[in-house]
């Protein structure tokens, strides 16, 4: 495939045809010398969708917000001590909870790993080309106080969490909600209910969700909204974090 001039290649990046013009101007001439056209520009183009599903990707994983961006589920300490379950793991890693609707808790003492496999979970997510999100309870509830100062925040607010095919929560419940927070959190899981699905990091077991939520009527309707379609993951009480440390000591 002969080079192109520059009003082509011109044209080629007015249409953002950025990576399919890339791939042109390094296709190896004398290893693509007996190809047929077809067969040249299948190479090229071959090339170029590599480069962009790998943009892609790389824009989610970034735009996802991880805590740990290294997280890997194939890379998942495995010891004994913790007690997870490969097979389980192997499955969410999958990522057809997703397809689903399903929701997953990881739950687990403080350093067991809880995090880290949200992140896990979300970056395998962004590899499928699922838009995913992380975000810490507490920082959520301080991104919820500042929209409701805002003429219209709620709503944008509610859109925008309700909108990821995959929302990581982090940190569930480590604080008790407020009411306006508890009242936030109902809408939030009604717009997700049966539409995307939501992985939820705590150190707290479904029997204290009910009063770590208030006890009363949105702790209820809260909770119907996520355990009936949920995977839950016990990540035990290994701490990690102090497992980690002295590996590296």
């Amino acid at each position: 495939m002969s080079r192109l001039d520059g009003e082509t290649k011109r044209k080629l990046r007015e249409m953002n045809a950025g990576e399919l013009l890339d791939a042109i101007d390094i296709q190896d001439e004398t290893l693509s010398m007996g190809f047929s056209f077809e067969e040249r520009v299948r190479l090229v183009v071959d090339d170029a969708y590599s480069t962009f599903t790998h943009s892609k990707i790389a824009g989610l994983i970034r735009r996802a917000g991880l805590r740990y961006p290294n997280a890997d589920m194939r890379r998942i300490d495995l010891l004994d001590e913790r007690g997870l379950n490969q097979q389980m793991l192997s499955q969410l890693g999958t990522c057809s909870f997703v397809d689903w609707q399903q929701n997953v808790v990881f739950q687990g003492f403080t350093g067991s790993g809880k995090s880290y496999l949200g992140c896990a979970i979300a970056k395998r997510a962004c590899e499928n080309r699922i838009r995913a999100h992380y975000v810490r309870m507490p920082d959520l509830e301080e991104a919820w106080i500042a929209a409701q100062d805002t003429p219209g925040g709620s709503g944008k607010f509610l859109r925008k969490y309700a909108a990821f095919t995959l929302l990581v929560i982090d940190e569930w419940l480590l604080d008790k909600p407020t009411e306006s927070m508890r009242g936030m959190l109902l809408e939030l899981m009604e717009r997700r209910y049966g539409e995307t699905s939501t992985v939820f990091c705590t150190q707290y077991q479904q029997k204290d969700w009910h009063q770590r939520l208030g006890s009363g009527v949105h702790a209820d309707a809260i909770m119907d909204r996520i355990i009936h379609n949920t995977v839950w993951v016990e990540t035990g009480n290994y701490n990690m974090r102090e497992h980690t440390a002295l590996a590296t000591a």
